[in-house]
């Protein structure tokens, strides 16, 4: 049997169709998921796109959390359903309160879009275990509000449990795709929850399938192998 990975459109979502053809590529079934429909129509996993969801007013994620898949959404992921959240999803996620901490406007002031370089720091979740630990990575970056918060506790607790998945390489120049690009706390790209069927990273995956398209790689393919090859598995 195929597995079956939901992709949610909100209002304003931008990358929900470049996220569905990066399942079809790892060899899962993408299924469209729409924002007012509480029925996640069975699928075994599920990714929040990037995009400006609901124009980022009040907050980038504050309203679509709110919306009625949601709902079904926390509970399902609570109970163990893997949920990846790329950017805007990342934020929606944290705003969810399936991800601890808190999603601030870039330290600069500026939208950055640029190919960044990343390092793996776990690769032990649903999402990453087609990685491994230490690996350095070269995915897209595209956002306004992508600098990670949290309080010193929760910092401690996200690093004292390996939960950091991923880390802003910041040794070489901003030109290569180094360097803290938003102002990030302990340069964290992205995060998992204790279970590490919940993930959520700034930077865009699903622009990295394929050697014609994004940076030219394959950086980003291995989080839909990671998850394709967990529900087969299971």
């Amino acid at each position: 049997m195929t597995a079956r990975i939901g992709v949610v459109t909100f209002p304003g979502s931008l990358d929900d169709r470049d996220t569905r053809r990066a399942i079809r590529v790892a060899g899962a079934e993408p299924v469209a998921l729409w924002h007012k429909d509480k029925d996640l129509k069975q699928v075994d996993a599920v990714v929040l796109c990037g995009g400006f969801s609901y124009g980022d007013y009040l907050r980038a994620g504050a309203i679509a959390r709110f919306s009625p898949v949601m709902d079904t959404l926390i509970e399902q992921a609570q109970a163990g359903l893997p949920v990846l959240g790329i950017c805007n999803g990342f934020q929606i996620l944290t705003e969810a309160h399936l991800l601890p901490g808190g999603m601030l406007g870039n330290d600069h002031l500026h939208f950055i879009c640029r190919d960044q370089r990343l390092r793996v720091e776990n690769a032990e979740t649903s999402w990453t275990s087609d990685y491994t630990a230490g690996q350095e990575i070269s995915i897209p970056l595209k956002n306004m509000d992508g600098r990670y918060v949290a309080d010193r506790r929760t910092l401690d607790e996200l690093e004292g449990e390996g939960r950091v998945a991923f880390r802003y390489l910041t040794r070489g120049a901003a030109a290569d795709g180094y360097g803290n690009p938003n102002g990030s706390l302990n340069d964290i790209a992205g995060i998992t929850n204790a279970a590490g069927n919940v993930v959520g990273l700034m930077p865009h995956p699903e622009h990295a399938v394929e050697p014609l398209i994004g940076t030219g790689r394959t950086d980003g393919l291995p989080f839909f192998t990671s998850i394709l090859k967990k529900l087969v598995n299971a």
